[in-house]
């Protein structure tokens, strides 16, 4: 399949400008652009953003560094699991389920 450059043969590419009576001219550039010929200079785009932004964008920098979890402490429960010694309070544990369902309901 012919790419677009073939299909115009090798044609210097088309520029789209309007004046101020809002007609429209194509014109052919010819090293340089229409700006440039017209003696109009380009702007550069900037963003500026609000110092609370800046502390967020600072934030999530700093948590996207750090691990996500305690990979030491999860280190420690997995050998107490192999080992045997990690002992789970059954009436702890019921107690934090029943104030998750608690919560859960509650929102």
């Amino acid at each position: 399949m012919a790419s677009i450059d073939q299909l115009r043969g090798n044609q210097q590419p088309l520029t789209t400008t309007r004046n101020t009576s809002n007609q429209t001219q194509t014109q052919e550039t010819q090293g340089g652009s229409v700006r440039e010929q017209q003696g109009v200079k380009a702007q550069d785009d900037a963003v500026s953003l609000s110092q609370q932004s800046q502390v967020i964008d600072k934030m999530n920098q700093k948590m996207a560094s750090e691990p996500y979890f305690d990979s030491a402490k999860v280190d420690q429960i997995k050998q107490a699991i192999s080992n045997g010694s990690y002992k789970v309070d059954p009436d702890k544990l019921a107690a934090n389920m029943m104030r998750f369902e608690n919560d859960l309901n509650d929102s």
